[in-house]
């Protein structure tokens, strides 16, 4: 399964997993009409042992902040893994030499094409195009 859809369905399983206390919330109290009485609710609901407590949402809540997390993580690790969205990059450096006093030799790669350049303070030039035969020589 390609990475970036496993990410989107966890994501999405995240969200509907906080469906139902978006909806919990936005439930209005009913009206209380002049006439009518209202109980103050036992010491056991006060506490927070009763039955409707709101448990079940938290753990609901933990479940989908721990789905966002994955799926956060899936795609941070996707962004330069094979097939993720690096493969759709087309500029790459594929290696670098370090010459001494901030000097470098980098070998390039763009479009299937690889290129040596010098890079100095100030300055990048290139070298030279590189053909696959050149390439596997250095």
């Amino acid at each position: 399964m390609n990475l970036l859809r496993a990410t989107f369905l966890l994501l999405l399983l995240g969200l509907l997993c906080l469906a139902p206390i978006v909806l919990a919330a936005a439930e209005k109290p009913a009206a209380v009409a002049p006439g009518d009485v209202i109980y103050p609710r036992s010491a056991a609901a006060a506490v927070g042992t009763g039955a409707d407590s709101g448990h079940g949402y938290s753990a609901v809540l933990i479940a989908a902040l721990l789905m966002a997390g994955a799926g956060g993580w899936l795609f941070w690790r996707g962004r330069t893994a094979p097939g993720g969205v690096a493969a759709l990059r087309k500029l790459a450096i594929a290696e670098t030499k370090s010459l001494g006093n901030r000097q470098y030799l980098v070998v390039a790669t763009y479009e299937d094409k690889k290129y040596l350049l010098g890079v100095c303070p100030g300055r990048i030039d290139l070298l030279t195009p590189l053909d696959r035969g050149e390439s596997a020589r250095l």
